[in-house]
């Protein structure tokens, strides 16, 4: 007798625990020797005892003090360049003469003053103090003149007012900087003195509430004596700097002097000398220049004249008066800078960067050759052998008469015979009873036709097509009502096979694959792409920090002879605007498609649409162009949306120079009065041409009749033809429902459809059609310069649903 056994469906019942903690016995049973992560980290290393480990940390934080210490002891030093602060006023109630009166105090140094223009600057040389500052300023209202000097202050000093702190411009203001990034920064009140004694401890109370939205932990200081403003000087040089990620890979220059010396073959064009203070890097003559707001430069050479304003005299020749001494030593060593002047270093043509911008395409590089003999000859044989057909014919029939003979199952046959039974007898008996009841309301509608026709010759015979123009009305209102984003009324003048002939449809979006180099406009042929955008910006980061350059250093004041500049930039700057310029990186002055990620400004809420022009402001760059908004996701594809919405963050992609992350993005809209509008803020994604933004289209139909799961769908097609072609097509409903077009019915657009699930008469019935899309190539790098900033009133608008 055989014994019992077990099937696979017996029921396992758990094992009984032993208690909540197992022992180490039973885990090293459990383990089968098996090591644990921590275990096989630790020998790879070193174990330190618990005193090496003490004295590693200390070490460590030695280290990080000493390199904080050797930052502030250069920042503003002899060797190195000045402490650059720029003076922002708040409220239109700060006075900032008497600000920069108490700065420039003849005890604390020597003052050296320079005024262009507009802007007022200031160099101040403390021996006291061994430290030496170049104060500038900017009006709130002057974006492109704050937003500048930002890029390249140390310190950004910031006037307050005692009651209020900052005015709606002031607020502005403080919003751009934040978006940009915010170098070192110094609080300081104004006028607090000039207010009743017992007010004063009030208003330092509310003021210090209000500061703290936007600076919190912040100390304020008081600018409204001489020994305030030298506590405040004592504060700007022992602060820790901030850095910002942009500028501290790139040497930068701001120009305290500029000439200009044009061409001989043409005046408008010649050779821009800018004098400054080389910050950030070792300034290389072999790379580009960029100077912002005009372009990108080649540089001639770099010379190195004397230092106009050194902190250490060489000579002082008056005992009685130090500061006429001071004077006199930076007259000196302004004239022994025109009369020795050194070049330090010239440029290598084999070595320096190209100006070259875009690829050239060639034309004929896409065309295809033309086929051989042997290629046309199997081509024939294969459709020869394709298009023969294997048909039942009598006997004595000719090729000629084969060819006339029509084949039974071919008007029959199709996937019309899937739907023999029961089902489909009743859907065709009903479809004859409807459309015998269409032919009388039909002959009932023309004979009520002809009576209107007196009135009217618009409308003639049929009548059938108002009813439907309601229908569809009223279903097109409901649409708008629901505000769906992508859904697109299909056109009645159009075919629909032809209005959308370069869309296609997919399975799955997520899933579904589509290659990144099918179907690229020409613009593609003239931009430049990496072939591992993340390795290579690895490597040109990695290649400063380690390579040895040989330029001029930080802190040297040098004067940089740049070619081919236009003169607007000499008049723009003897204007009283900044001139600063930022050396480029490898490849970072040709033209690819950059991705950044925005998020809608609260203070913004205009419709902004797709492609519209926009002013970006990206590192250390200014230009125009019209940008795409996509979804942000992780996945291949990227579905296009046609507003910049305000709820979630999205990606711009837009034609522009090439720029290595991280830096900054503001976009700016141009008004109609001339001033810029903040409307979003983030930062910059990748360098990625084949990133594919895909635009959907939703075409709508509704349920005419509904069976179990077949319904008849009208109004999504107008002709037979349209329905026949987008049949691969899958359709889905609003309620859930899948399904596919079975075949078409009579010619008016109506289509038979099977779904997975019986439909509801108010569902609607949808397909989905993709299309990749591609910025318009409307780089510009001139940007006008705005009207100053005053706050208005911006009225909420609702954007418009755009129907393309």
């Amino acid at each position: 007798m055989a014994a019992h056994r077990s099937g696979p469906l017996k029921q396992q019942n758990k094992a009984h625990k032993g208690g909540r903690h197992r022992g180490r016995g039973s885990a090293q049973r459990d383990g089968k020797g098996r090591l644990a992560l921590k275990s096989l980290s630790k020998k790879v290393r070193k174990e330190l005892s618990r005193v090496d480990q003490r004295h590693r940390a200390s070490q460590l934080r030695k280290q990080k003090k000493e390199a904080v210490l050797a930052e502030k002891r250069q920042l503003g030093s002899k060797d190195g360049p000045p402490h650059q602060v720029l003076v922002v006023p708040l409220h239109n109630r700060i006075s900032l003469p008497e600000a920069f009166r108490l700065l420039q105090d003849r005890d604390t140094g020597t003052v050296h003053l320079n005024e262009w223009g507009s802007t007022h600057s200031f160099m101040l040389l403390s021996s006291a103090l061994k430290h030496r500052w170049f104060f500038t300023s900017a009006s709130p209202g002057d974006l492109h003149t704050v937003l500048d000097l930002a890029k390249v202050a140390d310190t950004i000093l910031f006037l307050l007012d005692p009651l209020e702190g900052w005015d709606s411009t002031g607020d502005y203001c403080l919003s751009c900087l934040f978006a940009q990034g915010l170098p070192t920064y110094t609080l300081a009140v104004q006028g607090i003195s000039g207010l009743p004694p017992k007010k004063q401890i009030d208003a330092r109370k509310k003021l210090s509430k209000v500061v703290e939205k936007r600076f919190p932990d912040e100390k304020l200081l008081l600018l409204d004596t001489q020994q305030e403003a030298g506590m405040l000087l004592r504060q700007l040089s022992n602060q820790r700097q901030r850095h910002l990620a942009f500028r501290d890979r790139r040497a930068y220059l701001f120009a305290h002097d500029a000439h200009f010396v044009p061409n001989e073959e043409n005046n408008l064009v010649g050779t821009l000398k800018i004098s400054g203070y080389v910050r950030g890097q070792t300034m290389d003559v072999n790379s580009l220049l960029h100077i912002i707001g005009h372009g990108d430069f080649q540089m001639k050479q770099i010379d190195a004249p004397m230092d106009p304003f050194p902190l250490n005299p060489r000579v002082i020749k008056s005992q009685n008066n130090p500061g006429m001494a001071m004077e006199i030593c930076t007259t000196d060593a302004v004239t022994d800078m025109e009369e020795d002047i050194k070049v330090l270093v010239k440029a290598d043509p084999d070595r320096q960067e190209s100006l070259q911008t875009e690829v050239i395409p060639d034309p004929m590089e896409g065309e295809q050759t033309w086929p051989t003999e042997e290629e046309l000859r199997e081509a024939n044989d294969f459709l020869k052998e394709k298009s023969k057909v294997v048909k039942k014919v009598p006997k004595g029939t000719s090729s000629y008469q084969a060819e006339w003979i029509l084949d039974e199952d071919g008007e029959s046959g199709g996937e019309g015979d899937e739907y023999d039974g029961i089902e489909h007898e009743d859907f065709m008996e009903e479809e004859s009873q409807d459309e015998s009841s269409e032919k009388e309301e039909e002959e009932e509608c023309e004979t009520m036709t002809i009576g209107e026709s007196v009135h009217d010759d618009l409308y003639d015979e049929k009548v059938d097509e108002e009813a439907e123009e309601k229908m569809l009305e009223k279903y097109k209102q409901e649409r708008l009502e629901e505000m769906f984003p992508d859904e697109v009324d299909t056109p009645r003048d159009v075919a629909a096979r032809i209005r959308f002939q370069k869309y296609r449809g997919l399975k799955s979006f997520r899933t579904s694959p589509w290659d990144p180099k099918e179907n690229l406009p020409r613009d593609y042929a003239r931009i430049f792409q990496f072939q591992n955008f993340t390795n290579t910006r690895k490597r040109i980061f990695k290649g400063i920090e380690e390579k040895e350059v040989e330029g001029a250093e930080v802190g040297w004041y040098v004067t940089l002879h740049v070619s081919g500049v236009p003169v607007s930039v000499v008049e723009y700057f003897k204007r009283g605007a900044p001139l600063i310029a930022f050396s480029l990186l490898p490849h970072e002055q040709k033209m690819s498609v950059l991705n950044m990620v925005v998020s809608r400004h609260p203070g913004n809420t205009e419709p902004v649409k797709a492609k519209e022009e926009l002013i970006f402001h990206c590192g250390f760059r200014r230009f125009r162009a019209s940008p795409l908004f996509s979804q942000h996701t992780a996945a291949d594809k990227h579905k296009l949306q046609r507003f910049l919405t305000a709820d979630t963050a999205l990606v711009v992609t837009v034609y522009a120079p090439i720029t290595f992350p991280p830096a900054s993005v503001l976009l700016f809209k141009q008004n109609n009065n001339g001033m810029h509008s903040l409307i979003a803020t983030g930062h910059l994604l990748s360098v990625d041409p084949d990133r594919m933004v895909i635009k959907r289209v939703v075409l709508s139909g509704h349920p005419f009749k509904i069976f179990t799961k077949m319904a008849v769908v009208r109004y999504m097609f107008f002709n037979r033809e349209d329905v026949l072609w987008f049949k691969p097509v899958e359709l889905r409903t609003k309620w859930g429902r899948r399904g596919h077009i079975k075949e078409p019915v009579g010619t008016h657009g109506h289509m038979k459809c099977s779904f997975d699930g019986k439909l509801k008469s108010q569902d609607t019935v949808l397909m989905n059609l993709y299309k990749r899309v591609f910025p318009k190539w409307t780089y510009d790098p001139y940007v006008p310069e705005p009207v100053p900033w005053v706050k208005s009133e911006i009225s909420s608008k609702v954007p418009e649903m755009d129907m393309e």
